[in-house]
Formats: C-alpha cells, structure tokens, sequence
C-alpha cells in the first residue's frame, strides 16, 4: 500500500515538473525566430532582463521591431533597461483578448510596477480603444496614448504572448519621449477617365498626307487661284524690231482718201488719152 502511494506521488512530481518546464517562459527561444526583433532581444540580453523575465509565468511584451527601438538603443544602459521593464506587461493579452475589451480604457501592470521604483503611476500603461485601433501609453495623467497595436507575433495561451506595437512607450520620468513617426505619405488619386460624350475630334490630316492617300494618276484638288490684279498682272511682251504683225484679211483697213484721188488722177489721164488717139 505504502509502495503504491510513493510510486503515485513520484508519477505527480513528475509531471508538475514536466508541465512547468513546458509552460515555463523563455523569451530568448521566441525572438530568435523573428530577425526582425533581434535588436530588442540582445538590450533585453545587454541590460540583464532575460533572465527576470523568464522566471515569470505569465507575461505579454510589447515587442519592438529593430527600425522602432532604434530611437532608444543610443540612450544609457540604466535608461534602456527601465524603459524595456515598461513594455512587459504582468499579465496575457493576444489579439483577440485585446480586442474583446469593453471598456475604452484599461490599466495594465507592468514590470517596472513589481521593482517598486514606479512613481505617479509611472509603472502601469493605458490600453485603449480609437476608431477601431488599439494603443498603448503610460499611465500618467496627460501622457500621450500614440503606441498602436499592429499584430499578435507569438502566443502560448495564459503563459506568454508577444505583441508588436509601433514605437516605444516612454513614461514620464523615465526619460525624454520619443517623438510620434510621420505618417507615410499619401498617394495622389488617380485622374478622372474622360467622358464618352467629350470625346475629343481627330485632327484632320495633313496636305501631304491627301496626296498620299489619292490614287494614281490623279492630280490632288487644289483651291482656284483667285484672279490676279492689275497691278499684279504680268507686262505685255515687247514686239520683236524688224517684223510687223500683219492684219488678218477680214481686218483690213479701208482704202484712205490720198490713194482714191490718185485712182480718179489715173482715170482721167487714160480717158484722154483715149480721147487724142481717136482724134487722130
């Protein structure tokens, strides 16, 4: 009897232990399969937090791609480290989690909270809801919410789940605040199609082209020449010397006076010619 009972508190034992290696957090593990987040594991490495974080059971981080933590890396160690302690929340959110809360506004515990430094509330960030987007911010009063969720990374329910947000979050206190990215700039709309009853005329071809087109052997039409003027009408040509242009027969001119007196002269001679001769 003795026997069974050891054996079934050995079997026990076990495995809790197997189940808590298993639920068991190790951030490392995680980020390492996303290059895009290897930044903030080595500060989490640099500034000793790995190890603290990993004795926790449950935690959500706010993980920051490397172009988004860059802002911070620069800045002192003790800084740094302060900072980070921020971005782990003491309890498991994923997307649908986030998602699923009703209220506008939610209090979130942080790491930096359980080290007993946290002051003015310094050491707890507000969830929050804005036309559709969640955001994360301190809790201070006045500081700005601007941290947006973008997605869910990793999740292993009630145990660990890692959350991207877009920028880190830099309570007041805990150094100088990281200015808000520009937003990307927006495209131009596209230009408006042309209107089917606006359609535009095709130019008429050209003169050369007409020519072109006109089958052969026939002389393009042409515009008639208006008449010239006087003014622009060419010179007679001058007559060659030594020749005259004779009259055509139906042209003559009629016999001049000069030459009918020379006739009636003649007549008169002959007649009395005549007239002597039969004298004789």
């Amino acid at each position: 009897m003795g026997l069974k009972v050891s054996s079934s508190l050995l079997c026990l034992t076990i495995l809790l232990g197997v189940s808590s290696i298993v639920s068991a957090v190790n951030i490392t593990r995680v980020l390492e399969k996303y290059p895009e987040f290897s930044s903030m594991l080595e500060l989490f490495a640099k500034t000793e937090l790995t190890p603290i974080i990993n004795k926790r059971q449950t935690i959500t981080v706010l993980a920051l791609s490397n172009d988004a933590i860059g802002s911070i890396s620069g800045r002192p160690e003790e800084e740094i480290k302060n900072i980070l302690m921020n971005h782990v929340v003491l309890d498991y959110y994923d997307e649908l989690k986030l998602k699923a809360l009703k209220d506008k506004s939610t209090l979130l515990t942080t790491l930096y909270q359980s080290t007993g430094l946290g002051q003015q509330q310094n050491g707890f960030l507000n969830c929050s809801k804005s036309n559709g987007k969640i955001y994360f911010g301190s809790a201070v009063k006045g500081a700005p919410q601007t941290a947006e969720y973008i997605t869910t990374v990793f999740r292993n329910p009630y145990n660990l789940s890692v959350v991207q947000i877009s920028m880190p979050i830099v309570a007041p206190g805990l150094g100088s605040p990281v200015k808000v990215p520009p937003p990307p700039p927006m495209s131009s709309p596209p230009a408006p199609s042309p209107k089917k009853g606006a359609a535009t005329p095709a130019p008429a071809p050209a003169e050369e082209e007409d020519y072109a087109d006109s089958p052969p052997g026939l002389a393009p039409e042409t515009a008639p020449a208006s008449a010239p003027s006087e003014s622009d009408s060419p010179a007679p040509a001058p007559e060659k010397s030594g020749k005259k242009k004779m009259p055509a027969a139906d042209e003559a001119e009629p016999p001049s006076s000069a030459s009918n007196t020379g006739l009636s002269f003649g007549a008169v001679l002959v007649l009395g010619f005549v007239a002597t001769f039969a004298g004789f």
